[in-house]
C-alpha cells in the first residue's frame, strides 16, 4: 500500500520477490542488467567482478552486500533519507528500475520467473538503443536475433507463467 514516508513502518521484505542487478556506465548511459539468484554478498561481489573494471568507482546504496568490493566504492544512505552526496547517487540506475517497473505493471502485468532475465534484458536494450533513430534500433535489434532461436517447447517447458 502506498504510504507517506513518515507512516511508512520500512518493513518491505522479499517474500515474492526475484532479484535482479544492475550496472549503469555513467561515461556511456549503457544500462546492463540481469536477473541473478539472490543479492548476497558472493552473489553481487560475483557479478561486479565479472562486469565492472578494477579502477571503476561503484556508486551504490547502503546494502552490505557491496560492503569489502575491491573497488572504490562510495554509498548513499538511502534508509536515512540520503539520496544525493555531491557525484555520490543510484539516481541513473534508479529510473532504469523505474522503467523496469512500469513495463510489469503496465505491459506484461506479471513477468514469469523462467523468463526474467529475457525481460530484463528486453528493457535494458531498449534503455541502450534509446538515443537512436528508429531505422537505427531496428537494424541493430535485426542483429542481435540472428542466430537466436526460442522454440515453441523451451518457452512453455514446464508450464510455469507466474
Amino acid at each position: 500500500r502506498n504510504r507517506h514516508a513518515s507512516q511508512r513502518d520500512g518493513k518491505r521484505g522479499v517474500d515474492g520477490k526475484w532479484a535482479v542487478v544492475g550496472i549503469l556506465d555513467r561515461a556511456t548511459g549503457q544500462v546492463q542488467a540481469e536477473a541473478v539468484d539472490d543479492t548476497k554478498k558472493d552473489e553481487l561481489q560475483g557479478y561486479l567482478e565479472e562486469n565492472v573494471m578494477s579502477d571503476a568507482t561503484v556508486y551504490s546504496d547502503q546494502a552490505s552486500s557491496y560492503d569489502d568490493l575491491p573497488q572504490p566504492h562510495e554509498a548513499v544512505q538511502h534508509g536515512t533519507g540520503e539520496y544525493v552526496r555531491g557525484h555520490v547517487h543510484t539516481n541513473g540506475i534508479e529510473s532504469f528500475w523505474s522503467m523496469l517497473k512500469r513495463g510489469y505493471v503496465g505491459i506484461y502485468h506479471r513477468f514469469s520467473q523462467k523468463h526474467l532475465d529475457r525481460y530484463v534484458k528486453e528493457y535494458a536494450g531498449r534503455r541502450n538503443l534509446r538515443e537512436l533513430d528508429t531505422i537505427d534500433q531496428m537494424s541493430q535489434l535485426a542483429m542481435q536475433f540472428s542466430g537466436v532461436r526460442l522454440s515453441w517447447a523451451d518457452l512453455v517447458q514446464g508450464g510455469e507463467t507466474t
